[in-house]
């Protein structure tokens, strides 16, 4: 009888233990699918050529929703047209990422980046410093930018 409870118990505590470390890898993974989906999007955000700036004005509308959606895409055609005129090339670095706050279905991040901007004033380019908090949240199992605001 004593030696049925200890097989119970130890079954038992095996299950918890194992359940704790199933749900720590998949919080950990969130944390990392919100990093990276955070980098992406700063990067796009910070990476735009003239040359190609209709595939660059894409990229960060794919990862984008809600209001950063909207107001990028009503912007699009002013920018298209200032990046043109001016010869813009933005080459944008990441070079770090911290979570503020998440829940399952929303985060917000903050994104340290750096840029070189060359341009016709600029021809040599120009270095630029980025503190961006993004919120971002999950649709349709991708993590979205939902806005982005420059900090600090």
């Amino acid at each position: 009888m004593g030696l049925a409870i200890a097989l119970a118990l130890l079954a038992a505590t095996s299950g918890y233990l194992g359940v704790q470390a199933h749900q720590q890898r998949a919080e950990e993974q969130r944390r990392q699918d919100i990093l990276a989906a955070a980098r992406q999007s700063a990067l796009n955000f910070t990476s735009l050529d003239y040359r190609h700036y209709d595939r660059d004005s894409r990229n960060v509308l794919k990862d984008a929703t809600g209001k950063f959606k909207k107001e990028f895409a009503a912007q699009t055609a002013q920018l298209t047209k200032l990046v043109t005129t001016n010869k813009s090339v933005s080459e944008g670095q990441i070079l770090d990422a911290g979570i503020i706050r998440a829940d399952e279905n929303s985060a917000r991040v903050l994104v340290a980046a750096d840029s070189k901007v060359a341009n016709t004033a600029a021809p040599d380019g120009q270095a630029r410093n980025y503190r961006l908090q993004l919120d971002l949240v999950r649709k349709g199992g991708r993590w979205l930018t939902s806005d982005v605001e420059f900090v600090g």
